[in-house]
């Protein structure tokens, strides 16, 4: 609320955010036991504030949940529009999770709320690409607030030789796309199909890289069909996949207390066995030892170590207990190996046959270790390689040229979220979630991010113009031939996905929609 102390309140103030506001009287403010004179006012819409986010996954919905509650909060009326390049919300929930970690993707019912809730001022926008149908320019004349909040789409490099040549080796993003059935991965079947051969069971692979998706990706490899078929893993995966590879080996460079996964993934892969998925789950203790450098000691003695002490205890669990036969399908979770080269197969120059790994030992202080090389290799067969060593953000038009995105770290460059300010008729510019602090965290991370932004959003507000809004931007969507997807047509995709007709089983939460113009049929567009 916003008092004054004035001894008489009336009309309404200058055109600012505050402004547009009308201004309710109170006779007096009574503080701290002590009398005001005068009167206490506190302000109320009387114009729409219109904000467009820009990104339906897990920043985007966050964002929006944050937003309206501030502007309830301070009795002003929202609108808030989520835009979305696919037919369908929630990002990386639905073609990022894992599918056989259901329990995470729950989240998309707190998501689906927002915008079904009676009082929600939420709105979906669905088949709507920032940069082609609409520009950002244009979204930052239309509204007020404009968030950009649509994650990662492309990945970091190794720019090690082979990598850009050789048929097999591909992004852990594109992978990972490609099982969830995300619409512009299909193709990736075919060339995961052509590394794998007729028979995935005499294959091997090597995924670089040990963060959780790495670990999600190997899991996957092994299980194949028959481990995932009550999942909602795209069905096209099963021809491909089959019942698993034969071999997959998870490379990093430093040793194990420095990983990135967490107990859970890691704890998934050696309950392979144990579960029916007829695989091996291998670590070795020397890699283990040389790890546990001096300073690496330290690093599990120091505050907050405690889950890094749980995944050492495990691991040498596991290197100490080696199972008696090993299953004809193996895991290998390998530690201080730093690619160095993908070798080409000898009878077709065009495909990947191996990664060619240098040793390294760890250097450093404590928490600032580094690989260093020693000069000494290992080749590990490979006919499909899989790059996993983070995400990175893509500039939309316009970003680059105005100084405001950094390209080396793949975010756009804010000030606890904030870009750029209301100016010259524009919206003010905000950024949240990877987009803003890098590829990192877990999807709850997204709820400290948001709120930051939107401490910076309704603060500038506090002094921002609201536009008139002559023009919307659904009309000029319409006037565009754009096929706009709100949330009755999506819910008709849902309906569709989750038809128990379309179901490999019961058990299978939904069947998904693998291309736009399916998706565009179901929503009757």
């Amino acid at each position: 609320a916003t008092w004054t102390n004035e001894p008489l309140c009336t009309g309404t103030m200058s055109r600012s955010y505050r402004a547009l506001s009308k201004l309710i009287c109170k006779p007096e403010l009574i503080e701290n036991g002590s009398t005001w004179h005068g009167a206490a006012c506190r302000w109320q819409s009387s114009v729409v504030c219109k904000v467009a986010i820009v990104g339906s996954g897990p920043s985007g919905c966050y964002t929006a949940k944050y937003l309206q509650s501030a502007l309830q909060h301070k009795e002003v009326e929202g609108k808030i529009d989520v835009l979305e390049r696919l037919p369908t919300p929630f990002g990386l929930v639905r073609s990022g999770v894992a599918p056989d970690h259901p329990e995470v993707k729950n989240v998309q019912n707190d998501f689906t709320a927002l915008f079904e809730h009676e009082d929600s001022t939420i709105s979906f926008l669905g088949n709507v690409t920032v940069g082609k149908d609409i520009s950002l320019q244009e979204l930052r004349e239309l509204y007020d607030v404009v968030v950009l909040a649509y994650g990662c789409e492309s990945d970091r490099k190794l720019n090690i030789p082979g990598e850009d040549t050789l048929t097999g080796v591909l992004s852990a993003r594109e992978f990972v796309a490609w099982y969830n059935g995300h619409p512009d991965y299909v193709h990736i079947g075919d060339l995961v199909a052509d590394a794998l051969g007729d028979d995935p069971g005499t294959a091997n692979v090597v995924v670089i890289g040990q963060g959780n998706v790495a670990l999600d990706c190997a899991r996957v490899l092994a299980k194949g069909a028959r481990g995932l078929a009550d999942t909602d893993i795209a069905s096209y995966v099963f021809p491909v996949l089959k019942h698993g590879v034969k071999s997959t080996s998870i490379v990093g460079r430093r040793g194990h207390i420095q990983g990135a996964f967490t107990i859970k993934e890691l704890r998934e892969l050696t309950k392979l066995d144990a579960e029916g998925h007829e695989t091996s789950f291998i670590v070795k203790k020397d890699e283990l030892d040389m790890g546990s450098t001096p300073a690496s000691e330290k690093e599990l003695n120091a505050k907050g170590a405690r889950p890094k002490v749980r995944i050492d205890k495990l691991l040498r669990e596991a290197a100490a207990n080696p199972l008696e036969t090993r299953n004809a399908k193996e895991v290998h979770l390998r530690f201080l190996l730093n690619p160095a080269r993908f070798e080409a197969n000898e009878t077709d120059s065009t495909k990947l046959e191996a990664v060619i790994c240098e040793r390294t030992k760890l250097e450093g202080e404590p928490g600032s270790q580094v690989a260093v090389g020693t000069g000494e290799f290992e080749t590990i067969p490979a006919q499909l390689a899989l790059i996993s060593i983070g995400y990175k953000g893509v500039a939309l038009p316009g970003i680059i040229e105005s100084g405001l995105f950094d390209s080396q770290r793949g975010v756009v460059v804010n000030t606890h979220g904030k870009v750029d300010d209301s100016k010259d008729g524009l919206g003010g510019l905000y950024v949240s979630g990877w987009l803003k602090r890098g590829p990192s965290g877990i999807i709850g991370t997204n709820i400290a991010d948001a709120k930051d932004t939107v401490v910076s959003i309704t603060k500038d507000l506090e002094n921002q113009t609201i536009k008139s809004h002559d023009t919307s931007l659904h009309y000029l969507l319409k006037e565009r031939g754009v096929k706009v997807v709100d949330w009755s047509a999506y819910k008709r995709i849902d309906a569709t996905e989750t038809d128990e007709a379309r179901k490999r089983s019961r058990e299978q939460p939904r069947e998904k929609l693998t291309s736009i113009d399916e998706m565009l049929r179901a929503a009757s567009l």
